[in-house]
């Protein structure tokens, strides 16, 4: 299968500098990084890819075997890293995409030597000594209005996990990036990512890590965050002047500003 074409991959910038992969959420696709992307140009080779699912991947690829489990879409991941062979990359990963890099980095660490961690979440749900934002119960409810009526879902949903309620259009891009996601798909997904636990995967992580956190968030909130920073040894955590679940589109500024200063230190 041609990989590049299955998971629409697109390859920019500094094709002599160190790379780069921006992984995109649920709902999401890689145009969620266009804020991003001319930060890192000229100094970076950065590649972007739809998971299978989402944006203008081969939706013909796609089985609910495979992307019933987070590391179906790490596989994406690593078979975009064997295509384009690439090695030591650093792996941006917003959301659940974050959980999902650290999984592809113990399935193929020679193609992933840093992690970028942007408002991650190991698990949604509550327990015992551990918030995850959500009790059973919501998300239970989450997944059922979602499967119910998935278009209502996503424009109820989308503007309160951007936030920001003054800037509307923010809410309503997110609104439409859910909306043009096939249903069926975005159902899959979304059980995926919202009854996932990776909690246990961070221990392993032995590359260097940041942790972008906002200073709110309803999707991972800041306990959140440093349940993340404890857990990866010796990882940074950085609290950006932010609010909502997607500072890359609502803060992109200071989220570029910390993202290059990190890679900067890898240099």
């Amino acid at each position: 299968m041609d990989i590049r074409r299955r998971n629409n991959v697109t390859v920019t910038g500094n094709p002599r500098g160190p790379v780069i992969v921006l992984a995109h959420g649920f709902g999401c696709d890689q145009n969620m990084w266009r804020l991003t992307v001319p930060a890192l140009v000229e100094d970076y080779q950065v590649v972007l890819f739809d998971y299978v699912g989402s944006g203008r991947s081969d939706l013909s690829a796609f089985t609910e075997d495979r992307y019933s489990s987070l590391e179906g879409y790490a596989r994406d991941v690593v078979e975009v890293c064997e295509a384009l062979e690439l090695r030591d990359v650093a792996f941006v990963g917003h959301s659940v995409s974050a959980m999902i890099g650290v999984m592809a980095a113990a399935m193929a660490p020679e193609r992933i030597g840093a992690l970028v961690m942007v408002a991650p979440s190991p698990r949604y749900i509550d327990d015992d000594g551990y918030r995850g934002g959500f009790s059973a119960e919501d998300i239970d409810e989450l997944l059922d209005s979602l499967e119910s009526n998935y278009l209502g879902w996503s424009a109820a949903m989308a503007p309160v996990i951007m936030g920001n309620d003054e800037r509307p259009e923010l809410g309503e891009e997110l609104t439409n990036s859910f909306c043009a996601t096939d249903p069926d798909m975005a159902r899959v997904f979304a059980r995926t990512t919202f009854l996932s636990d990776s909690r246990d995967d961070l221990k392993a992580v032995d590359v260097p890590t940041m942790v972008l956190e906002c200073t709110e968030d309803v999707i991972a909130p800041r306990e959140v965050g440093a349940f993340v920073h404890a857990a990866v040894p010796g990882s940074t955590l950085v609290t950006l002047d932010a609010t909502g679940h997607c500072p890359h589109l609502s803060a992109p500024e200071a989220t570029n500003q910390a993202i290059t200063a990190f890679l900067a230190g890898l240099r």
